[in-house]
């Protein structure tokens, strides 16, 4: 599969290169980079890492990846699709951290990938579309926030670090893009599936009240008796969401 088809965007500008390197402070450590490509940043978090996994999988561009590589003995080149590979097998069970140049379609998947490896990964920093980093990075009450901001800040400390213009890739986007920073936080729900599983019903359809999206699953009776009810999922937090699902256990239709 082509890159064009595979929706990837090369970082080619060296100082964009350069400036993310350094503000993402690289300081030795493993990290796995997700969607190589070229070898872009991939030169860069060898200079300062103690051991990089580049994983791509296009064929062709990981066989120059190779030859890209080739002087860097810290450098090890994966061929592989990232939602095949088994992080805790590729780094040994150690601790590692995560670069990765993202299509909007994979962003969730890969997400995932990354916070189910608990207790492993220690950093996520990935080049997403800037709408989608500013959904990560969303607060309760903006425009922004929806499932996605409680999917991620559920699990990690998020943090929007810069906007790259779209003159910074090749070939071009058609949106700017920008670096978001995940870290991990320690588990603090009992049944996270099943409190995302929620988050969704309540986010189901984004205008409308919890009363209708969640009337389906909890009848409009005991809905219409809180005051939550008359507010969208926008308007509550991580914290709000928890309360109310704990009121509602035991109230499934």
């Amino acid at each position: 599969m082509s890159p064009e088809r595979l929706g990837q965007h090369f970082l080619a500008d060296a100082s964009w290169q350069e400036r993310i390197a350094r503000a993402v402070r690289i300081d030795g450590g493993t990290w796995v980079e997700i969607g190589a490509g070229h070898g872009e940043m991939t030169t860069r978090l060898a200079e300062r890492a103690g051991k990089v996994f580049a994983v791509e999988l296009d064929r062709r561009l990981a066989q120059r990846l190779r030859e890209v590589t080739a002087p860097r003995a810290n450098v090890e080149v994966v061929e592989s699709d990232v939602m095949a590979v088994d992080f805790e097998k590729l780094t040994g069970g150690g601790r590692f951290s995560v670069y990765g140049n993202l299509p909007y379609y994979i962003t969730s998947p890969i997400l995932d990938r990354v916070f189910a490896a608990t207790g492993q990964w220690e950093r996520a920093v990935f080049l997403v579309q800037t709408e989608v980093a500013h959904r990560l990075a969303a607060r309760p009450g903006s425009r922004d926030y929806g499932y996605l901001t409680v999917f991620a800040q559920v699990q990690a400390q998020v943090e929007l670090l810069c906007e790259v213009p779209r003159t910074a890739f090749r070939p071009p986007p058609k949106v700017d893009s920008a670096v978001v920073v995940f870290r991990p936080l320690p588990p603090s729900i009992d049944d996270l599936p099943s409190f995302l599983k929620f988050a969704g019903m309540c986010f189901r359809q984004k205008r409308k009240t919890l009363r209708n999206n969640l009337a389906p699953y909890f009848g409009k009776a005991i809905l219409d008796s809180l005051p939550e009810g008359r507010l969208r999922a926008e308007q509550m937090s991580i914290e709000d969401l928890l309360k109310l699902r704990a009121r509602l256990v035991g109230f499934v239709l």
